[in-house]
């Protein structure tokens, strides 16, 4: 049987990538620091991935996977160089601290005398995640073992467009292995990022280029599920569904996608009409009741998502390239800055956005956000944001 190793056994690791390796008839390693689970996976060979819709829910059993303690380097080398396929889903923070495991393995690897290519399928929200995994790893190699790296091993980014909301012990019930998910499984990957052949996984499909579709994760996806959190916790609404369905958030939600859609479509040449399409699915999962996702999980940390490539300033500067006014995209700052679930809300917003976001105190999105930062500031809520919107898109005209 083919072997996989996935690099991260928390929700979207067992959710979404292992799930897939597994149903592609992979054995599955799951390298983790969490020993309570790596402890399950070994004792049952398996665990259940229950899929949640607002119709109906379906369990699915993954089966063929094993566990590996993340801190014994000598046996998570061992997995790295005896698998055909690999993945991350680490967190972006966590990523940097494994390359010398992941360096280590390949090493290994080779020293074994295993040449085969390996595609590391790295599944972080994070723009150029396949450099920085290259560069770092191979900084941790000498001059052969670059040459190995550059002619073995693929590093390849990928769009993680699955939620997998925060696990409630209602729908673990009492299991640590059992991880609820939402019915879209679609495994969008870098086709120029492999070496060899493209290994065949279940729901994967390559593209190239593939920019595209890490923007339109990140300034699509990630960018209205958050506003749709920060615009809910202004309502005081618990979860993104009760957010969604309010007509004023809807309406914010959309306006901001389809200003960073647009952009996407210009700067991209796509038809904007598929983008719109994409914006239309993203807006009814997130009506999706049984997921039960907070708004508090979607929109906390802040200093990660108000940083400048993220979803919010990124989107920002995408629209500004393409010529697009993004007025609801500065509306979506504006709001973020009264998430009081993060510490950074207790900053100055001027603060936040030098230091946070680095915007320019004389650029343009700087004023704007401001504008409807004072609205906010003032009481006048989301129906003010609106009316200041409307105000801004007939003074275009």
């Amino acid at each position: 049987m083919k072997k996989a190793v996935m690099y991260g056994a928390g929700n979207i690791g067992r959710g979404f990538i292992g799930e897939l390796f597994s149903l592609s008839g992979y054995s599955v390693s799951f390298i983790d620091v969490n020993m309570e689970i790596i402890g399950a996976l070994n004792e049952r060979g398996e665990y259940v991935v229950e899929v949640l819709s607002n119709d109906n829910n379906e369990e699915v059993l993954v089966k063929n996977v094993c566990g590996v303690n993340g801190m014994d380097a000598d046996a998570v080398s061992t997995a790295i160089a005896e698998c055909d396929v690999m993945a991350t889903a680490v967190g972006v923070n966590i990523l940097p601290r494994i390359v010398g495991n992941i360096a280590n393995g390949l090493k290994l690897r080779w020293k074994n005398g295993n040449k085969t290519p390996l595609n590391i399928i790295i599944c972080e929200n994070m723009i150029d995640a396949d450099k920085f995994l290259a560069e770092s790893v191979k900084n941790l190699l000498d001059d052969d073992e670059k040459k190995l790296f550059d002619e073995l091993i693929g590093t390849v980014e990928a769009s993680i467009g699955r939620m997998v909301p925060i696990q409630t012990p209602e729908m673990t019930k009492n299991d640590i292995l059992r991880v609820c998910v939402e019915p879209f499984c679609n495994l969008i990957v870098d086709k120029d990022g492999f070496k060899g052949e493209i290994p065949a996984i279940e729901n994967m499909s390559a593209f190239a280029p593939f920019r595209l579709y890490i923007e339109r994760k990140l300034f699509l996806h990630n960018m209205g599920h958050s506003l749709t959190a920060y615009l809910g916790n202004l309502k005081g609404y618990e979860y993104i569904w009760q957010a969604i369905e309010d007509t004023e958030i809807e309406v914010m939600a959309m306006r901001a996608m389809c200003e960073s859609a647009l952009a996407l479509s210009i700067r991209y040449d796509v038809p904007f009409k598929t983008l719109y399409e994409h914006v239309e699915d993203l807006l009814f999962r997130f009506t999706n009741k049984k997921l039960g996702d907070t708004v508090f999980r979607v929109g906390r940390d802040l200093n990660r998502k108000l940083s400048p490539e993220d979803r919010i300033v990124g989107a920002i500067h995408s629209c500004l390239d393409a010529g697009v006014k993004p007025y609801a995209l500065y509306a979506a700052y504006a709001a973020a800055m009264h998430f009081e679930a993060d510490d950074v809300s207790k900053m100055p917003v001027e603060e936040v956005m030098t230091n946070i976001s680095k915007l320019d105190k004389n650029s343009e999105e700087y004023k704007e956000i401001l504008e409807f930062v004072d609205v906010l500031e003032k009481g006048n809520g989301i129906s003010g944001m609106i009316k200041l919107l409307k105000s801004k898109m007939d003074a275009t005209k």
